[in-house]
């Protein structure tokens, strides 16, 4: 079959690979992705000691030896946990505010510095996170402190900062924006302190700086001014526009659309992952933070490796299992002994490119169905309250099973839901893959005999 003959393949090409590259080219975009990335470890660290505070949940046998050792010292360790996922909206701000100002520095042709864009972005989000009213024809600040709600002088309070947590994730994002953009502009239109190049580099910076954070500091104040004499607040208006995004991450539906686009994109050689779960980071981080106190939100942490993408983008280690001991096929024989390792740690490329899986009509349904499907199994496994929810964060090579079995802070019942979804994904590959391999098997005898 020729593939540019092929109408699916037209269709996601002209409607979905163009769009969405052009997306993933976008600044902020990338911005963001450099953000999501470098904030892996510090949500992976602070998870691995949520999950020691929470094992006794999982494994009550396990109680009395916690209460004597490691519950003596919970406010101790627990310390990490608030210095990683407790301010995650800082280290975002940071590395947004950075790799932003770099990509305006190297694609605009502008004098300016990633560090200071990184402050900037910074000083411009702190500005945006303590809590006022309008009161009496004055503003002043949030003082509330009852059982249920702690705000002291408009810094509230729970866990550490609650704004500097995973909530603060989107107006950190926007926050960085502005800055920058008004960073840039001012070193653009000359709008800076000039210095003799006799002076060092770190004075010059910090003076040329100078006019920007004075700009950027007065229009955060009137932005947040006149929302709080609406009654309102950044983190309020910015809660609802995205509020509706994650609700729609939640729902069964949303998933189904999600996974369709991110293994579409992968269908015509776009690295669909990357780039879906580049927007949706901020999301899973939040839902993750919330599991941990009581909510039960599937998508979340890494519910994409445990769950769903297991082996890979696709679903694919069942059917690399199969290639690799029972394929007719030389080809796909060998090609799945020398995947099936990585396939184990949730890496697939050899499979997507070497079959390929890329641009290839045989196998496009059940890339597109097998996560689809193992999505659905895990979504409503957790939402029927039979597996707990994902509460820590994982490293995305983890194995499936354990992957499952670490996030969900220790519960068994993750580990067998991850084997279950990789076997469900593997049914749904199952009839397309014999065939493929029959045809090969074929293909290859004829070769050989000619």
């Amino acid at each position: 079959m020729d593939n540019t003959d092929n109408k699916l393949f037209q269709f996601l090409s002209k409607h979905l690979m163009g769009p969405m590259g052009k997306l993933a080219q976008f600044r902020i975009v990338r911005g963001v992705m450099a953000a999501g990335m470098a904030s892996i470890p510090f949500t992976i660290v602070g998870s691995m000691f949520l999950i020691v505070s929470v094992i006794p949940q999982s494994f009550p046998s396990l109680a009395g030896i916690w209460a004597a050792s490691f519950d003596k010292i919970t406010s101790l360790y627990m310390i990490a946990n608030t210095a990683t996922m407790g301010i995650l909206a800082l280290y975002f701000c940071l590395v947004f505010g950075y790799e932003y100002t770099r990509i305006q520095a190297q694609e605009e042709k502008v004098n300016v510095n990633p560090l200071s864009g990184a402050l900037l972005s910074m000083m411009a989000f702190f500005m945006c996170v303590p809590e006022l009213l309008f009161k009496d024809g004055a503003m002043s600040l949030v003082n509330i402190v009852t059982k249920d709600q702690k705000i002291i002088d408009g810094w509230q309070m729970g866990g550490g900062v609650t704004r500097l947590g995973t909530t603060g994730i989107f107006t950190a994002i926007i926050m960085g924006i502005l800055a920058v953009k008004i960073y840039t502009y001012c070193v653009k239109k000359n709008w800076t302190i000039k210095m003799p190049e006799t002076v060092p580099a770190g004075v010059i910076n910090s003076f040329m700086a100078l006019i920007p954070t004075a700009l950027i500091a007065l229009t955060v104040i009137v932005i947040n001014g006149a929302l709080v004499f609406l009654n309102t607040d950044i983190f309020k208006v910015i809660a609802v526009p995205f509020g509706f995004v994650t609700n729609l991450t939640n729902t069964w539906v949303g998933l189904l659309v999600i996974y369709f686009i991110m293994h579409a994109l992968w269908i015509v050689g776009i690295h669909g992952a990357t780039i879906v779960t580049s927007f949706l980071t901020p999301i899973v981080l939040s839902n993750m933070a919330a599991n941990q106190t009581g909510a039960n939100l599937p998508f979340a942490g890494e519910f994409n490796n445990s769950f769903v993408t297991i082996g890979g983008s696709g679903a694919t280690l069942g059917m690399v299992i199969f290639i690799a001991f029972f394929a007719k096929s030389a080809q796909l024989g060998a090609l799945g002994k020398a995947a099936i390792v990585p396939a184990f740690f949730n890496i697939n490329e050899p499979i997507l490119f070497g079959m390929p899986v890329v641009y290839n009509p045989y196998t496009a349904i059940p890339f597109f169905l097998a996560p689809m499907a193992s999505m659905s199994v895990a979504y409503f496994a957790i939402k029927l309250h039979m597996v707990n929810p994902p509460i820590a964060q994982v490293a995305w090579p983890t194995p499936g099973g354990l992957s499952g079995f670490i996030g969900s802070g220790g519960d068994w019942r993750a580990a067998v839901l991850g084997v279950v979804c990789a076997l469900v994904a593997f049914l749904i590959w199952y009839p397309f893959i014999k065939f493929y391999d029959g045809k090969l098997a074929r293909d290859e005898q004829t070769a050989t005999a000619a």
